[in-house]
């Protein structure tokens, strides 16, 4: 029996530290590239297994640009350099960036020595061009003392939003995309604001974190402006891993933003709504003291495609469920599959041929039933090889 296909671990809990790294690769360092996404998940193990406790995860994202560098077959379906927009007052730039890896734990000590290890790979043959060290601040607020990632799926709900389904696309099921921006604050126009304009601007309460009412809530605050629905009238969420970063010397406060989901159009939309406005000119009130600065799209593969994706590719990510690891830090357990309901002869464990499973760290959906509707794949394509 092959084993299930395996994601990344984009469902973790709340980190209190982070790094994101962004880098370009320069010619002739493919291959390098390709053996360091090989080995991100023993990595990972090597650092995490000294210090448990700290809940050590990482989740590498694949740029456009690159991808035609590393492989011969044809890119996810919405994978495509992040799209500039333009409004009124304000901009969101695209900036370059080949690969992201978002590093996430409950300790900074080991993110750095992650990411020292993963740079060090790297070393003449990528340049970092955004490194930005992010740390959870008070009750998971940003530095404009709001509480960021109120809205974010749970259980189930989270697995939908962020793992693309075989219906979508079925080479690439148990992948997803992210979107990155750097915003960088000013902190003293922010906090020359009465607190009831600054809730107006956020469509929070700014103490109890309650979303003001919609007859309360102004049209152009943040709340209002990311509040997608589709054609049904169902909202479509992203899960949001922002963090605040900052440098005192240089004045410098923000939010990284990060976010997730199976269909890449759900972000972009928020983000048009945040700069063109909704209707066009109703832009976002927190850009008038919010700065994007970057701005990239990337696609998450699964674990398993990291590993070898031939092998990935030629299984056409074989019926079963993406590893979600579904509960088991709030459980207290160890990692394990969840098996589509769909396949034969219950979890990898009943098989006594299955390999056992490695995993790009833990992962924590939030409730105490692991998801079953973690998307397969059809089994349908083997198409293409890495490049020479």
């Amino acid at each position: 029996m092959t084993r299930p296909a395996q994601s990344q671990t984009i469902l973790a809990p709340p980190a209190d530290a982070a790094i994101f790294l962004v880098v370009n690769v320069r010619p002739g360092g493919e291959q390098t590239l390709l053996d360091l996404f090989a080995d991100t998940a023993g990595l990972v193990r090597s650092v995490g297994f000294r210090e448990p406790r700290a809940e050590l995860t990482l989740v590498v994202g694949i740029g456009a640009a690159i991808w035609p560098r590393l492989y011969s077959f044809a890119p996810p379906a919405q994978l495509h350099p992040f799209r500039a927009l333009s409004g009124d007052r304000h901009s969101a730039p695209s900036t370059p960036g080949d690969v992201l890896f978002h590093i996430r734990a409950r300790r900074i000590d080991v993110c750095f020595e992650l990411a020292s290890l993963i740079t060090g790979r790297l070393k003449s043959q990528a340049d970092v061009v955004d490194e930005v060290h992010g740390f959870r601040y008070f009750d998971s607020r940003d530095l404009l003392g709001f509480v960021d990632g109120t809205e974010n799926p749970e259980g189930a709900d989270a697995a939908a939003t962020v793992y693309i389904t075989e219906e979508q696309e079925p080479a690439y099921a148990g992948g997803s995309y992210v979107i990155v921006q750097k915003y960088l604050h000013d902190m003293d126009a922010w906090n020359a604001l009465p607190t009831e304009e600054q809730e107006k601007t956020i469509g929070r309460y700014k103490l109890s974190d309650v979303e003001m009412a919609d007859d309360v809530k102004p049209a152009n605050s943040h709340v209002a402006l990311n509040t997608i629905v589709d054609e049904n009238g169902e909202e479509q969420d992203i899960m949001r891993d922002n963090m605040p970063f900052g440098r005192l010397g240089s004045d410098e406060f923000g939010t990284y933003f990060i976010g997730y989901a199976a269909n890449a159009a759900t972000t972009e939309t928020m983000l048009e709504h945040m700069f063109i406005g909704d209707p066009p000119g109703n832009h976002d009130r927190i850009l008038d003291f919010s700065t994007a600065i970057t701005g990239c799209l990337f696609f998450v593969p699964t674990a398993d495609f990291l590993e070898d994706p031939d092998a990935a590719m030629d299984a056409g990510a074989v019926p079963g469920a993406v590893a979600d690891h579904a509960a088991t830090l709030l459980a207290g357990g160890p990692a394990s599959v969840v098996p589509h309901p769909d396949v034969a002869g219950g979890t990898p464990a009943d098989d006594a041929d299955t390999e056992p499973d490695e995993t790009v760290g833990p992962d924590t959906p939030s409730t105490e039933d692991p998801p079953t509707d973690v998307p397969p794949g059809d089994g349908s394509l083997g198409i293409g090889s890495l490049k020479a």
